[in-house]
């Protein structure tokens, strides 16, 4: 999502087979397209661009809509419901579906997949909708519910004859939140810039927030993304003249708060207590098969506005995470364990495989310009590159704390927002969103590269790279993009896609490959661009389904004003779509409060208070989704 978007929202509201394979010294959109072990034998019916407020899907399609924000998320015997008024306390938020629904999985717990764990994100919060009298004074109450109205939810659900159903109450059922305890291992974990008058250890935290894209691990955690966390700490305006350059980069700067909080929570007040945003920025790993089990923040992946934590396997068995940081100029990376993971996704395997996210190395992308399509990872390693107490760099744990910096010094490649990341499950291939980047090529910023070729970049794009030798864990790959979005008939949009029959869109955000080899793609222009130009003519946010066998790219959801299209997961029978629609109603980013929409309770804006909710699409004959 872009950050100025959420900003007013807050506050007012080299092998030879690679060679062989991609070609060299050939243009990148020449190369072939990845394989897929099921290409569907049908097609259905791609939906229009449509700018009406409603979910629409394909005739050949249904949707039924769960666990839309404020429905109780299913613990025994503390189930409040909804009040369409806001009127909900903090306590009773922390019992409830949270605000802005995005990444989520589901995790199956019976072997035909009809029964299971719908584990799923909550970014952000629209203080003008969350509260009765929305931001006209703060107080700790409503400091207190907006950060239980973040995090996680982990949902039990099940299909019946009539469709999905949540499970109430549930044994499973748990809210994860702003002010959950927690605790922080790997190499930062203890370390003096990780320690606080609250937390003198270094190794416990209250809460996650700001959660946005997730990952899943081989042994069956939730692991979930703290991405815009800086815009939640604040100060005094007199105290930026102290910030120190880490801070800027990362944005921690006392007077550029989206909301109050320092003034009732003084943890988050950046003149007092400085080193508390240095333990918000991480991957969280958290257990859904337990809900006493303590979240953990992952250390040794990185520090950044975390976007995706994207899990697989390298050919010796060790763990690869690739992660995005959504921000323009910002880079992509890959943590490869040091140890190799132990099969199963049973408690066991949770146990022996705890420690696994703790040891490895930290490594940002680089993409070469010199016209053959290859790129490096470079290790971000205390003593390596130039990475050392001479630049800045004390230790390891500066290292990952700093990650950003970190990357300056080996020569990442600055890119377009780089948000969710997904890997192919039968070529390997991995595919990251580059959403937008209307900055690039101003005065005083990075001009257009190999792999950002657009200045400015209004639409985004897809790139997509293989791993030298197939491998997860290679230090090299080649690369190349698989579309540069947008509508084509802009004067110099640039756009291309993989086919010419390809449905046009813009700002690709979400992405997911489910187990046949189908890429969905979710959009995410902002509620200020969408019906304007350049982007008039892509109507509200979408998904599409891709085949990267074909190139085929068909519309198959639109969906109600204003609202994002994110966190999209497909069961393990393909019967059944999981998506997210967040922020229904979202319209302006220069200060007006009001909604186009009152999804999905409403009949039209100002009717209700519109609801982020998840929506369960299947094909009415109950075949394979994505045919």
């Amino acid at each position: 999502m872009p950050l100025d978007r959420r900003h007013f929202l807050l506050q007012s509201g080299a092998t030879a087979a690679v060679v062989a394979l991609f070609g060299q010294g050939c243009a990148r959109s020449q190369l072939p397209p990845s394989t897929s072990a099921t290409s569907p034998s049908g097609f259905f019916t791609s939906v229009p661009i449509s700018q009406r407020d409603a979910v629409v899907v394909p005739p050949e399609y249904e949707w039924q809509m769960l666990y839309p924000w404020g429905a109780p998320t299913g613990v025994a015997g503390r189930m409040p419901a909804f009040a369409p008024d806001a009127g909900n306390s903090a306590d009773e938020q922390a019992l409830q579906a949270g605000m802005h629904h995005d990444g989520m999985h589901f995790f199956a717990l019976d072997a035909r997949g009809e029964r299971g764990l719908l584990v799923m994100n909550h970014e952000y919060t629209d203080e003008q909708l969350l509260h009765t009298d929305g931001v006209k004074a703060w107080n700790a109450d409503k400091v207190r519910k907006s950060l239980h109205a973040m995090g996680v939810s982990v949902i039990e659900v099940r299909r019946t004859p009539e469709g999905w159903r949540q499970v109430l109450p549930s044994p499973y059922a748990r809210r994860v939140h702003g002010r959950t305890p927690m605790r922080i291992a790997g190499p930062a974990a203890g370390t003096p810039l990780m320690r606080t008058a609250a937390d003198p250890t270094g190794t416990g935290v209250f809460g996650t927030f700001a959660n946005c894209a997730m990952g899943v691990t081989p042994w069956g955690t939730y692991l979930t993304c703290e991405e815009n966390f800086h815009g939640y700490f604040g100060g005094p305006k007199e105290a930026a003249n102290h910030a120190t350059p880490a801070q800027r980069r990362y944005g921690t700067v006392p007077g550029a708060q989206w909301v109050e909080y320092w003034r009732f929570d003084e943890r988050f007040d950046l003149s007092r207590h400085p080193n508390e945003p240095h333990r918000f920025g991480w991957v969280v790993e958290i257990d859904p098969f337990d809900p006493d089990s303590v979240p953990v923040k992952r250390t040794a992946l990185g520090r950044k506005r975390q976007e995706s934590a994207t899990c697989t396997v390298a050919k010796d068995g060790r763990v690869v995470v690739y992660m995005g940081d959504d921000a323009r100029f910002e880079y992509i990376y890959k943590f490869v364990s040091r140890d190799p993971v132990r099969p199963g996704t049973d408690a066991a395997a949770r146990a022996a495989n705890r420690h696994l996210l703790d040891e490895g190395t930290l490594h940002v992308a680089r993409f070469d310009a010199d016209g053959r399509g290859r790129g490096r990872w470079l290790e971000l390693v205390h003593g390596r590159h130039g990475i050392d107490a001479a630049s800045g760099f004390a230790n390891q744990a500066e290292v990952l704390i700093h990650a950003r910096l970190a990357g300056d010094i080996v020569g990442g490649t600055k890119m377009d927002r780089p948000e969710w990341i997904a890997v192919h499950p039968h070529s390997g291939e991995v595919y990251v969103t580059l959403t937008n980047n209307t900055q690039r090529g101003d005065l005083g910023k990075p001009g257009a590269d190999a792999a950002n070729p657009r200045a400015p970049n209004f639409f985004g794009g897809i790139l997509r790279w293989r791993e030298d030798g197939g491998d997860a864990a290679s230090t090299a790959f080649a690369w190349n993009h698989y579309a540069l979005a947008g509508d084509p008939a802009q004067p110099g949009a640039g756009t291309r896609y993989p086919s010419d029959h390809a449905d046009v869109f813009g700002c690709p955000d979400g992405l997911h490959f489910d187990s046949g080899g189908l890429l969905w793609i979710q959009t995410d222009m902002s509620g200020q661009s969408m019906g304007k130009p350049p982007y008039a003519a892509l109507g509200n946010n979408q998904m599409l389904c891709a085949d990267p066998a074909t190139g085929r790219i068909q519309r198959f959801l639109t969906g109600p004003n204003g609202c994002e299209i994110t966190g999209c997961v497909v069961t393990p029978d393909r019967r059944t779509l999981f998506v997210n629609i967040q922020h229904p109603g979202e319209s302006r980013d220069d200060g007006d409060a009001k909604h186009n929409s009152a999804w999905p309770d409403g009949s039209q804006p100002g009717s209700a208070r519109p609801r982020s909710a998840t929506l369960a699409i299947r094909r009415r004959d109950g075949g394979i989704v994505g045919t």
